[in-house]
């Protein structure tokens, strides 16, 4: 029978110290916190806490998962915990949240949780729509700065760079739910999309994927954006890379053609082939 959507309150008195408050969560269904305590349970007992690795283990747990867009949307910004409905953002939120629990010798929900707000939002606190780390630029160097991830897309071979200014949700506003209706809140956005006016960001042009010294470089269980050519944005689609026994470079995701997180058939190189706005990647690691 699937899961409905759930108020936080049904958890009260369960109240944390630290992060969002029960109040200030959203669950998808009341399996949530036992499926993550779960799936914590399976990676604390592994024996590896090497975060690409712990990335890749679960990444395989959740294969299979639903794809579902706009579960983070509702009428008010709420840490939202949904492991049985994924995008492709969400699928990364997750992977990255579940990998840094078990990094942490810790294997709770709440701990997932707290872990989870501390990437998705701006300074790891959670305010309103404005605070949540919508474009990736952002997203990577705000993490960078608390310890989180690390980009690594500099440090590859061939590496080229790109200068895009990026506003794509304030001059298009009516798009997003919380914004269309809300100037002050587009103001808000605005404020932050200043900061990457003519961002310098480093890419590496897919057609360099297949090549040997840039297969080697990359590991299985490191997180990939897309870069577009979209007016205004700098990532379209996230997922993590796996490279096979050849060394040849996969793309697993919370695919939305595919209905589901899956290991995408073809290698990344000939896959992106047939993406005409798509002119390169980027890719990040969890910092140890």
């Amino acid at each position: 029978m699937r899961c409905i959507l759930i108020a936080a309150t049904l958890l009260l008195g369960m109240g944390w110290a630290h992060g969002a408050t029960m109040e200030q969560m959203r669950f998808h269904c009341a399996d949530d916190t036992t499926r993550l305590n779960e799936l914590l349970a399976q990676g604390y007992a592994q024996t590896t806490r090497n975060p690409n690795e712990l990335v890749y283990f679960y990444a395989q747990q959740l294969l299979g998962t639903p794809y579902v867009a706009h579960t983070l949307e509702g009428d008010s910004e709420r840490l939202t915990i949904n492991i049985h409905e994924l995008d492709c953002t969400t699928f990364v939120e997750t992977l990255y949240a579940l990998a840094r629990t078990t990094m942490q010798e810790r294997y709770s929900w709440r701990d997932y949780a707290r872990n989870l707000e501390n990437l998705r939002y701006r300074d790891g606190a959670m305010t309103d729509y404005s605070s949540r780390l919508h474009y990736i630029s952002e997203w990577i160097m705000n993490n960078h700065s608390r310890g989180n991830l690390m980009e690594v897309t500099a440090d590859l071979p061939h590496v080229q760079y790109q200068v895009k200014s990026i506003d794509f949700m304030t001059t298009h506003a009516s798009n997003y739910h919380s914004l269309k209706n809300d100037s002050a809140m587009v103001a808000r956005i605005a404020h932050f999309e200043r900061g990457y006016r003519n961002h310098r960001m480093p890419v590496l042009k897919k057609s360099w994927l297949g090549a040997k010294d840039v297969r080697a470089a990359i590991r299985t269980g490191d997180f990939v954006g897309l870069v577009t050519r979209i007016e205004g944005l700098d990532i379209s689609h996230l997922g993590i890379l796996v490279k096979d026994e050849k060394g040849d470079i996969y793309l697993l995701d919370a695919s939305m053609s595919g209905g589901q997180v899956m290991l995408e058939p073809m290698p990344l190189v000939r896959q992106l082939e047939g993406y005409k706005n798509n002119t390169g990647v980027r890719v990040f690691r969890i910092m140890p």
